[in-house]
């Protein structure tokens, strides 16, 4: 059985392994070991907070074979961005050209760095395993961080968002950095993205553009990337549009990658899940779909196949093991709807 738990100290050489096979241009796990030693004790530390009001902490998710006790995939939500630490995105806005004189009226796409998600919380670090994918684990993996999200919502944004990896090439180079980023920050793509993941980004404010970028001045290279994804993340992108995100044309800075965003509210995961109680049952049948513990220090989510008679859900011996449920106790239900 696949479970998504929250992360501990101890996932450390895991979380290692992950990094290095999700590979160039995965800015969230670009960083060096250490670094993610230092966002284990974070995370583990934020889990067991009160919680009264939102932070800047993140929680850190592991994706766990209970079979195996492999850890096979992650996840993460940042509860808070920009505030202290700038989130700097591209914002594409589109300028209105006319004149009379030269009987002439177009429009013209230009970029402008801009910090405008201040406050909201991130969706991110998302990686799923060669050996872990499939039977629905990236769906798993994805869902269970708007299921945390319920579980304590106070401690989250009224807005959630997501930033995409852009197209990187297998060689490691990005067609938007070499044209776009590169003559303003004077070093490779690789350094720039672990700069990015490990720092305040005050280096971006200091080294990055302070004006306007006109798309239409760009090497058609650069142009060409602009919003899209990396083909590996594509998978990811259809869960989040599936979830009501929408694109509204900010990109990274670095690769280009388009950023979603939708109203917490309306994530249809979280407003789809209700509070259930449940009670031991043989499931040969019945609703299928995601349940979790909603216990938040010690979050944890799998698939399950559950008697659904509304408020009280019918909840197999292995399923109860799994998240450590008991007879009685108040778990989250999100029924998948064909």
């Amino acid at each position: 059985m696949l479970i998504v738990r929250a992360a501990r100290k101890t996932d450390l050489d895991a979380l290692v392994r992950l990094a290095e096979e999700a590979g160039t241009g995965f800015t969230s796990l670009a960083v060096p070991p250490e670094v993610l030693e230092e966002r284990l004790a974070k995370s583990e530390a934020a889990f067991s907070s009160p919680g009264e009001e939102q932070t800047e902490d993140t929680y850190q998710l592991m994706l766990e074979d209970t079979e195996s006790g492999r850890i096979v995939g992650c996840s993460a939500v940042k509860a808070m961005v920009g505030v202290s630490k700038p989130y700097w995105d591209f914002k594409i806005m589109t300028l209105a050209q006319h004149s009379i004189e030269a009987d002439r009226r177009f429009d013209m796409d230009a970029m402008l760095l801009v910090n405008d998600f201040a406050g909201a919380s991130e969706v991110g670090t998302l990686f799923v395993s060669e050996a872990g994918r499939g039977s629905g684990a990236g769906r798993l993996v994805a869902q269970s961080r708007y299921l945390l999200i319920a579980a304590g919502p106070q401690r989250f944004g009224e807005k959630v968002l997501a930033e995409l990896r852009g197209v990187v090439h297998e060689d490691g180079s990005s067609p938007f950095f070499d044209h776009v980023s590169r003559p303003f920050f004077r070093m490779d793509f690789d350094d720039a993205d672990r700069l990015s993941a490990a720092t305040d980004n005050q280096f971006i404010l200091d080294l990055g553009p302070q004006h306007l970028i006109y798309v239409d001045l760009l090497p058609e290279a650069a142009r060409a990337v602009i919003g899209k994804v990396h083909k590996d993340g594509e998978g990811a992108y259809n869960l989040l549009k599936w979830e009501g995100f929408h694109y509204d044309r900010y990109v990274d800075v670095f690769d280009g990658g388009p950023l979603v965003s939708n109203w917490t509210e309306n994530i249809r995961t979280l407003r789809e899940s209700r509070e259930v109680t449940v009670k031991s049952a043989t499931t040969s049948g019945g609703a299928t779909g995601i349940l979790s513990t909603d216990r938040f220090d010690d979050f944890r989510t799998c698939q399950a196949q559950v008697v659904d008679d509304g408020d009280i859900v019918g909840v197999s011996y292995d399923t109860m093991q799994a998240l450590d449920l008991r007879e009685g106790d108040r778990a989250r239900f999100w029924r998948h709807k064909g």
